[in-house]
């Protein structure tokens, strides 16, 4: 979501997320980087219906399953895409 300015690769770092919300006024208190994951999450889920198994995958969260997950290799990949 947030590429890096030195790779096309890679996402911008922790800091340069925070420090570019400083820039624009929004004080520590009021928001954090993983903050916008978190609302993020929320929003997928409760407002646009999302499978929340889909929105874990893609925030790279393990995916709680019954038989565990070293029999489960699914990734959802193109319903992610969507």
């Amino acid at each position: 979501m947030f590429p890096s300015a030195r790779s096309s690769e890679r996402p911008m770092g922790d800091n340069a997320i925070l420090s570019a919300m400083r820039r624009m006024g929004i004080e520590k208190e009021e928001m954090s980087g993983h903050g916008f994951r978190a609302m993020a999450r929320t929003i997928l889920d409760e407002v646009l219906g999302f499978r929340p198994d889909f929105i874990e995958y893609q925030l790279a969260h393990a995916v709680r399953d019954p038989n565990g997950r070293a029999y489960n290799r699914t990734a959802h990949l193109p319903e992610r895409k969507k």
